[in-house]
């Protein structure tokens, strides 16, 4: 049974009747990034180490105080709201990715973006502060975010307490493999006017398509399928050939 928000907010209200409980969170800023649609996104932050992203904050928090001394720290944790589908409702019940999208498991027990409060939390690189033009930003890196995010909080990453060793990951314990990407000749000449105007373009695309953005149940047969990924303004046409993913053209 699928709930949707309304009906889990007014459930939430119900339980909590006579208590004047309200909770309510604002956005701090948004984010910008490459991702302009799901398709292609990481499944997890710091895979795509080439995909960075510049976080606008809001009227309310445009002041560099609220970042004072964050560059002590090389990583930090960013909490946003799945804006896409929140308006979706959610289930009990999802199928992961990972496991080819035919075994379900607790939505508690997963990363899955149809969430009861649709709060997501990533860990990325940090990168730099800017305030100029009377407009504080934060530019980061290793992002799994889709263009536009709006940004909850932004916390440092601390090693000791934050990195478990010993830590059992279930059934994403190790990072998936990843694919070879080749370029054909046209992309190659597309590559080389465009990166003046985006820099480390051909190590993002290597990247994304490395994750093998395929959905679950297209890997493993045989497709002449042709597969498109917004990234920037650009559609990076690709297709399987053999064991690897060939760029056939970047427009």
């Amino acid at each position: 049974m699928r709930l949707s928000n309304h009906e889990y907010n007014q459930a939430f209200e119900d339980k909590i009747h006579g208590s004047n409980m309200n909770i309510s969170m604002q956005p701090i800023g948004n984010i910008s990034t490459p991702y302009k649609e799901k398709f292609g996104i990481p499944r997890q932050p710091g895979l795509v180490k080439n995909a960075a992203g510049k976080i606008t904050f809001f009227e309310a928090f445009n002041d560099p105080n609220y970042l004072r001394g964050i560059e002590q720290f090389s990583h930090l944790w960013l909490l946003f709201y799945f804006h896409q589908t929140a308006d979706k409702g959610h289930s009990p019940l999802v199928r992961p990715p990972r496991l080819g999208g035919n075994q379900k498991l607790g939505i508690f027990a997963t990363r899955s973006t149809f969430r009861p409060n649709s709060i997501g939390m990533s860990v990325v690189e940090f990168g730099a502060v800017s305030y100029q033009n009377k407009q504080l930003c934060l530019t980061v890196k290793g992002i799994d975010l889709l263009d536009g995010t709006p940004i909850l909080d932004i916390k440092p990453y601390v090693p000791y307490a934050d990195n478990i060793s010993q830590a059992i990951g279930g059934m994403a314990q190790h990072s998936p493999e990843l694919m070879s990407v080749t370029f054909t000749k046209l992309a190659i000449e597309q590559l080389k006017k465009l990166e003046q105007h985006y820099p480390k373009l051909e190590a993002l695309i290597r990247e994304v398509l490395g994750q093998d953005p395929r959905p679950a149940y297209h890997k493993g047969s045989r497709t002449d399928k042709i597969y498109g990924i917004a990234l920037y303004d650009l559609n990076i046409q690709w297709q399987i050939v053999g064991q690897q993913n060939m760029v056939l053209a970047i427009v």
